[in-house]
């Protein structure tokens, strides 16, 4: 029978510890009352990060266009009412040449001349600036809203693509790579640099 009492001091016994260690982890924090008294609620986040892929960046950003454009989204029904959404969409888009495609047989020296074979400008970025964009209005959009909005996002992102390709963003970044690496590669090399990119023009095949 003696066993009983023994347990039962040793339970009191963990809980004063628990007890102690609770009102001593609150009192570190700020906090005078324990949260079991205070009846507050505690809230615990865990992480769970994976890297999933990791990439070598050389991509040598040389040309930045701002957009600001105003979407009209419309959707045309038989019967019911057309579902319309204005959105007022600003976005980005870079133009930028991939260094890491230039291999040793691309650099070539003449003489005082030093000659490097670029590869082609890339429209490396091109995306809505959401943070700065909103939807101006919509109507009759109704449980189809969330759609006609997404799907008038994404028009916009294909008209900034294409808008910036129209504008000549690539020849932009072309005269850019030139006049930025051009300078530093004839301080670098103490000779006259000559930068050559393919030519953009096709020619058909003889049938």
């Amino acid at each position: 029978m003696r066993l009983i009492p023994f347990i039962l001091r040793l339970i009191l016994f963990i809980l004063i510890l628990v007890g102690l260690k609770s009102m001593w982890d609150n009192f570190s924090s700020g906090n005078w009352i324990p949260d079991w008294v205070s009846g507050k609620n505690k809230t615990e986040t865990v992480h769970t990060l994976v890297l999933q892929e990791m990439s070598a960046m050389g991509k040598l950003e040389l040309v930045k266009y701002n957009f600001k454009d105003v979407v009209e989204q419309e959707v045309v029904k038989t019967w019911l009412p057309n579902a319309k959404a204005v959105l007022i969409v600003q976005g980005e888009a870079i133009g930028c040449v991939d260094l890491t495609k230039i291999q040793i047989a691309d650099i070539t020296s003449e003489q005082e001349t030093l000659v490097v074979h670029m590869p082609e400008p890339e429209l490396c970025v091109f995306k809505i600036d959401h943070e700065h964009s909103k939807v101006y209005n919509t109507e009759y959009a109704f449980m189809e809203e969330g759609k006609l909005v997404n799907e008038a996002y994404l028009q916009a992102e294909k008209q900034i693509q294409k808008s910036a390709l129209d504008m000549g963003i690539l020849e932009q970044t072309k005269e850019n790579a030139t006049k930025i690496l051009t300078p530093m590669l004839e301080k670098a090399s103490g000779k006259k640099v000559m930068l050559k990119f393919p030519m953009n023009a096709k020619i058909d095949k003889l049938r």
